[in-house]
């Protein structure tokens, strides 16, 4: 059985779940980005570049420093102050390993 969701009403929903989605990942800065990579294969600056892209299909210019802080919740240079390590060697080497091009 399927549920029939109305793309006006499937678009709120997927909207609701990409706000959610943001809102966990500010409240956990503890997460790095390499991390997740090496676990999801994307990270927050991958879903800022998506909401950018999809910005600029509707013929909205977004530049990076604004779609990032929309995911990041502040400037990406505050939240890397606050929030970002220095990787490991194990973490870099992880993601060389499984994600050649990132």
């Amino acid at each position: 059985m399927t549920t029939e969701i109305d793309a006006a009403t499937r678009t709120e929903l997927e909207a609701a779940a990409f706000r959610r989605l943001v809102e966990h990942l500010r409240e956990r800065g503890d997460v790095q980005n390499i991390d997740m990579m090496n676990l999801a294969g994307f990270c927050r600056n991958c879903l800022s570049r998506w909401f950018r892209e999809a910005a600029e299909a509707k013929g909205i210019a977004l530049p990076d420093p604004e779609a990032r802080e929309i995911v990041y919740g502040m400037p990406y240079k505050d939240w890397q102050a606050k929030h970002q390590k220095e990787a490991t060697a194990e973490q870099k080497a992880k993601l060389a390993a499984s994600n050649p091009g990132h």
